[in-house]
């Protein structure tokens, strides 16, 4: 697949993973719309190449209207990366009583439902496209779980149900998008230096990094968008998982 001249989808782009895989995908010439929330697109850097559409992944209008300027950008649509998602921690059962019902909707409705939303309006625009070659190739959807989809903490519940349902759809995607030339693939990372990671002390980054094996540090956004171009690059690359996670393994706590 050819970046160059294509159109690209970002999900929470404004930061993190997906602010460094938008950035990435524009160095390499593709014409990049972020997605994300006001307060976010706000913050965010301003990037050559890249344009910032205000949008909630879990509504269907936003994103159909995100997407169509995409769509009317003059470049074809071919790739789409899902990194929007939240990750509120709450046990089962504590001191504090059952864990809140609305969060753990939330959770899933952004983190999974959120995902599946842009995957099946972004794919129904690439399936429009002109394939690229003779195998019918037309684009690229991939999709961001987490090592808690496997290895889920105590507090994970929400979080790692809904990593582990987007684990969980990567395989019939793959398979439902394979006759119009989409493939779907999904990284997993493990402890990457994010915003979600600024809040916490140098003492619990340094306990965290601990378990890590090899490299024993955080990973980097950048190597998540180095990945997310190599999928890309991989035209046999289609219905995985890839963990990006330095071989860890998450303990109970």
């Amino acid at each position: 697949m050819q970046i160059t001249g294509s159109a690209a989808i970002v999900t929470g782009g404004a930061s993190g993973l997906g602010g460094a895989t938008a950035r990435a995908l524009a160095e390499a010439g593709a014409k990049v719309f972020v997605l994300d929330l006001p307060a976010a697109l706000e913050r965010a850097e301003d990037v050559d190449g890249v344009e910032r559409i205000a949008a909630d992944v879990t509504s269907a209008e936003q994103v159909s209207a995100a997407i169509g300027r995409a769509v009317d950008s003059g470049a074809p649509l071919r790739f789409a990366v899902n990194c929007a998602g939240i990750g509120n921690a709450g046990r089962i059962l504590s001191r504090k009583g059952v864990h809140d019902l609305e969060l753990f909707r939330r959770v899933v409705e952004v983190n999974l439902i959120g995902t599946f939303n842009v995957t099946r309006l972004a794919a129904e625009q690439i399936a429009r496209t002109e394939p690229v070659d003779e195998a019918g190739q037309r684009g690229v959807v991939i999709n961001t779980a987490s090592v808690a989809a496997f290895d889920g903490q105590v507090g994970q519940a929400a979080y790692s149900a809904s990593k582990g349902g987007v684990a969980g759809l990567t395989l019939p995607a793959a398979r439902d998008l394979a006759s119009s030339g989409i493939r779907v693939m999904t990284i997993a990372p493990g402890i990457l230096d994010t915003p979600m990671m600024a809040g916490v002390t140098e003492e619990f980054r340094k306990n965290l990094a601990a378990n890590v094996p090899f490299p024993q540090r955080f990973g980097r956004p950048e190597e998540y968008a180095r990945l997310a171009l190599s999928i890309i690059d991989q035209d046999y690359l289609n219905g995985e998982v890839i963990r990006l996670d330095g071989s860890l393994r998450m303990p109970p706590r």
